[in-house]
Formats: C-alpha cells, sequence, structure tokens
C-alpha cells in the first residue's frame, strides 16, 4: 500500500516530468574528465531535467577537444554533445536550451573554467559568469549568455 506521502512525492514528479519540453528527453553525450565529481553533478542535473545522458571519459582532452572544433582557451573539465552542437564545461541549461531551440549558427557554448555556482559548481543562480558562443557566426568567441544577471541574453 502506497502512503500519502510516497503517493504525494510520485504526483509532484509526474507533474513535473510532464511539465519539461518535449526536447528534455533526447540524449546527451558528457566527455568527463576522469575522476571528476562536478563533471557528473552537471550530468544528473541534466538527468533531472529529463535528459537522457550518457557518460565517457575523456582520454586525450586537448585533441578530443579541438576535434570538436573548442577553441582550448575556452576549455573547462567536460564537453557536452547534443543535438549536433558542442557544450564546453558548466553551461547552464537556460543557455543549452536556447540553443537548442534557436539553432543558430555557431558550434556551441563554452563556460571556462569551472566557475563556482554555475550547474554542477554550486548551482547558485545568482552566480555570476559569462557564457562564450564559439565557431560558425561566433568566430573565434563572443558572450551568448551572462549568468547571473536579470537580462541574460542582453551581451
Amino acid at each position: 500500500m502506497i502512503s500519502r506521502r510516497h503517493f504525494t512525492i510520485l504526483s509532484a514528479t509526474a507533474l513535473a516530468v510532464a511539465a519539461l519540453p518535449a526536447r528534455a528527453s533526447m540524449p546527451i553525450r558528457v566527455l568527463a574528465s576522469p575522476g571528476c565529481g562536478c563533471c557528473h553533478a552537471w550530468a544528473d542535473l541534466a538527468r533531472a531535467r529529463g535528459y537522457a545522458v550518457t557518460i565517457e571519459e575523456l582520454t586525450e582532452p586537448e585533441a578530443q577537444k579541438s576535434e570538436r572544433g573548442i577553441p582550448l582557451e575556452l576549455a573547462s573539465c567536460h564537453t557536452i554533445e547534443a543535438d549536433e552542437y558542442v557544450f564546453e564545461g558548466h553551461v547552464p541549461f537556460e543557455a543549452l536550451e536556447t540553443v537548442l531551440q534557436d539553432r543558430p549558427d555557431i558550434t556551441g557554448l563554452a563556460v571556462p573554467g569551472m566557475p563556482m555556482g554555475s550547474p554542477g559548481m554550486g548551482d547558485d543562480p545568482s552566480a555570476r559568469y559569462d557564457v562564450i558562443a564559439f565557431g560558425g557566426e561566433a568566430g573565434t568567441g563572443m558572450v551568448y549568455y551572462r549568468a547571473g544577471t536579470a537580462q541574460p541574453f542582453d551581451t
């Protein structure tokens, strides 16, 4: 028999999953640095949003990032592949989902380094850091999203 508490939790979970965007069930491949916990923390957040996440370890990080068109000065601990785009590091989901929806002519987005408060690094919505678009119309890099601001897409 299900308790009232379990029923409430199951109901809330079902509503949350039903509210996810249709694209959320798409596969995301995370190439993680060996032994890096924050890579897995980002992947866990993606799973919680409904994405189908697989994780593999980076074996030759510089080469694997270069092969995907990621400028090495924008490198971070993990690389994400989703729907023909590349996302480097602790990219916020609002920025990632906007790219997947709007389909801009870029290779992808990067959050260089590992800023505290970014997804997987403490998840603080007020943390301020820039998300850089690269490749295609963005060239070697331009600010796409300013995390922790009232108007993050006004760059």
